[in-house]
């Protein structure tokens, strides 16, 4: 038995769907097992059944029970239809939502499921349609079956039409077969790749939050781990010094095998695919051990490609890789995780992939460097940091807010400055080929993108006083897809002007016509 409404009703029109019902019972379940803590304290470490645990215990059955509710009326009130040229969803009880999105207009189809999803059968759809360039939430359908989801990863990007719909039989024979996969594999994890993720400051901010609310969460139990922890510590041989290093080596390598744990979990099985179906293609990513997550990109909203390689790991030549897509915003910490086609790898292996994905070796490309005069304004700004930093800190010991002594301190920042400024000024560049463009920036964040021509929508050079003053200028290419503009900062300006005229196809042109004399 079907697990959807009939495709068409009485009057001929698409039928609307709901969310599967499984999903209410999926919750409610989740909910009764967060009792569990409760009954541990209780059986297991004999916790004190006090005003406390009551009020505890209700916080969190009101909690379960409120998520349950909420839960199933999100299930009776959200209704989805595919048609032919559109995808519309309706939600709400007191607020009511209905949210319309052209077919044509849909850029990803991502589809995922946390372990208790995979248990129960269940899939939650998010569809890519712009939504964050508009402000607007995601498209989700949280959560339906596995063959309705598969059905919509293989219709709503490839155009197909919602003739063939999930678990519906066939009436027609003579209708023609759907076209079959052609999977070209381009990438796939590597378990070598696991340091590169691994060992980062974020494994340090893991580990102080498991810690921390450890141990809050133990501490209602009676077990004080601080105690425990104080109690390994060799203050006498060690020293207060030694023991703190001790200590934060440790934390380092807790954190350390969590993000290695997080790196296994998240990348597993991870492949990058170009499938093509009649004639139109998407980029595949498929990947997760307990959380499964599969994304398909459309290829005609591809424009471009970026290449991050962080400061901390520039040493070691790794990067992280991002398609630029139309409705695929980036910007944000976790830059949206459906334009990240790879996890951070050996920077030979993101030009590779990159190449490969666009068909240009543009990402490769030598760039062109930009003057000395740029390295000059960036240790201007350095010195100036410096000077006002210890002006605003000499002010401060005068006016007796800080105690004297500190403003010379401040001179420590100068040559952290100009380091920065020195990478900075390296990372500049730009270059062009026939069909791509390529730009690059950043002392902390190195980026280098990759932008199709005929993806730029328009072209600015600006200058301010101070690059008037130094003959720089900075050109920005203007587009439709990622962060809307990538630009090529400081670059001489004669170079900014001859850039942008090339790109913008001599629309620049009378800026390169010398005045009359």
């Amino acid at each position: 038995m079907t697990d959807v409404p009939e495709k068409e009703t009485e009057s001929g029109e698409t039928a609307w769907r709901r969310l599967h019902p499984r999903v209410v019972w999926v919750d409610a379940l989740l909910a009764l097992l967060s009792l569990t803590p409760l009954a541990v304290s209780v059986t297991v470490f004999e916790g004190r059944v006090d005003g406390a645990f009551w009020i505890s215990g209700a916080v969190i059955g009101v909690t379960g029970v409120t998520k349950g509710v909420s839960d199933g009326l999100r299930w009776f009130k959200t209704w989805y239809r595919i048609t032919d040229t559109h995808i519309e969803l309706r939600t709400g009880l007191l607020h009511r939502s209905h949210r319309t999105v052209r077919r044509d207009r849909i850029r990803s189809v991502d589809t995922s499921a946390k372990l208790r999803h995979r248990l129960a059968g269940l899939r939650i759809v998010v569809i890519g349609a712009g939504q964050q360039s508009a402000g607007e939430p995601a498209f989700a359908l949280d959560a339906v079956s596995r063959g309705d989801a598969e059905w919509l990863d293989d219709h709503l990007i490839i155009g197909r039409a919602v003739s063939a719909e999930p678990d519906e039989p066939v009436a027609d024979t003579s209708e023609p077969e759907t076209p079959a996969e052609t999977v070209h594999p381009i990438a796939a994890v590597r378990w070598g790749w696991l340091p590169y993720n691994a060992i980062t400051v974020w494994g340090l901010l893991l580990a102080a939050g498991v810690l921390w609310g450890a141990y809050w969460a133990l501490g209602g139990f009676g077990i004080r781990i601080d105690r425990w922890a104080l109690g390994l510590a060799d203050w006498e041989s060690l020293g207060p010094v030694r023991t703190v290093l001790v200590a934060f080596a440790a934390v380092w390598l807790f954190g350390v095998i969590g993000m290695s744990v997080n790196f296994v979990a998240e990348w597993w099985r991870f492949r990058l695919d170009r499938v093509s179906t009649g004639g139109e293609s998407v980029l595949r990513t498929s990947q997760g051990l307990f959380s499964t997550r599969v994304v398909n990109r459309d290829d005609r909203r591809l424009r471009g490609a970026e290449m991050i390689e962080p400061l901390p790991w520039r040493w070691a030549k790794a990067a992280d890789t991002n398609v630029i897509s139309t409705g695929l915003s980036g910007g944000s910490l976790k830059q949206n995780a459906a334009a990240t086609v790879l996890p951070r790898a050996p920077r030979a292996e993101s030009r590779r992939v990159i190449g490969e994905v666009l068909g240009d070796p543009v990402i490769s490309a030598p760039l062109r460097g930009h003057p000395l005069a740029a390295l000059r304004r960036r240790i201007g700004w350095a010195v100036n940091t410096t000077v006002v930093l210890a002006a605003i800190v000499w002010y401060l010991e005068w006016t007796d807010v800080l105690p004297g002594g500190w403003w010379p301190w401040c001179g420590v920042i100068l040559p952290v400055g100009v380091v920065l400024a020195f990478a900075g000024w390296r990372a500049l560049g730009h270059a062009a080929t026939p069909g791509y463009l390529a730009v690059r920036s950043g002392a902390f964040y190195r980026t280098t993108v990759a932008l199709r021509r005929d993806a730029v929508i328009g072209v600015t050079v600006r200058q301010s006083v101070l690059q008037r003053r130094l003959g720089l200028a900075t050109v920005t290419l203007t587009t439709g897809a990622g962060s809307g503009g990538y630009a090529a900062v400081d670059a001489d300006a004669g170079d900014a002007v001859d850039f942008g005229d090339e790109v913008s196809a001599g629309l620049l042109e009378p800026f390169l016509t010398p005045r009359a004399e």
